[in-house]
């Protein structure tokens, strides 16, 4: 078995202090790991913020590509999470091939009652730059962001679009690519 975050109490506040800081300032590209992949498939932000973030209380969904044995067995071991059959069960949902990746109203969404109780999906990107591609506005951008991420299929931002659409449900989607993570939370606009 590999090892997990070397150490757990302050690597894990380190990372939790990283996505939080993505997720207050949608579009910002935040460092939370090292580049280096240290579990394959995975990319290194993406299992340093299952290993900060999922636990046993956590349903996760991984999707195929994620799937392996290694990365299963990883990821109960050291986060002691379920890992579930379907994207609706997830709370924390794992998409390495964005390519593949289902729509997000297949993603738990919440209830009006209780959105916050929505899922999490991280999706590996190829890159993750900002100053180009999409402008994002919205709350915790003060005019505007632009965010580049590479390898998201075309489908990806209208379906985007769509989950904003059911605010205050829907699901908030982090993006990482090597050691790095930007936030769309689920009240960020994207336009082209």
């Amino acid at each position: 078995m590999r090892p997990g975050l070397v150490d757990p109490v302050l690597d894990s506040q380190r990372i939790f202090r990283g996505v939080l800081d993505a997720m207050s300032s949608p579009g910002r590209v935040v460092t939370v790991a090292p580049k280096d992949p240290p579990l394959p498939p995975l990319n290194a932000a993406s299992l340093a913020i299952c290993l900060a973030l999922v636990d046993l209380e956590t349903p996760m969904w991984l999707d195929a590509a994620a799937r392996t044995a290694e990365v299963m067995a990883h990821l109960r071991f050291h986060c002691g999470c379920r890992i579930v059959d379907e994207p609706a069960q997830a709370r924390f949902a794992l998409v390495v091939d964005a390519m593949e990746m289902p729509a997000l109203d297949r993603f738990d969404a919440g209830s009006d009652e209780y959105p916050d109780r929505s899922a999490t999906v991280i999706v590996q990107t190829r890159t993750l730059t900002t100053g180009a591609g999409r402008r994002l506005a919205g709350p915790g951008i003060e005019s505007e962001a632009w965010l580049e991420a590479g390898g998201l299929s075309a489908g990806f931002w209208p379906d985007f679009r769509a989950n904003r659409e059911r605010f205050p449900r829907g699901v908030d989607v982090l993006l990482t690519s090597g050691g790095s993570v930007a936030a769309l939370p689920r009240t960020t606009r994207v336009e082209a």
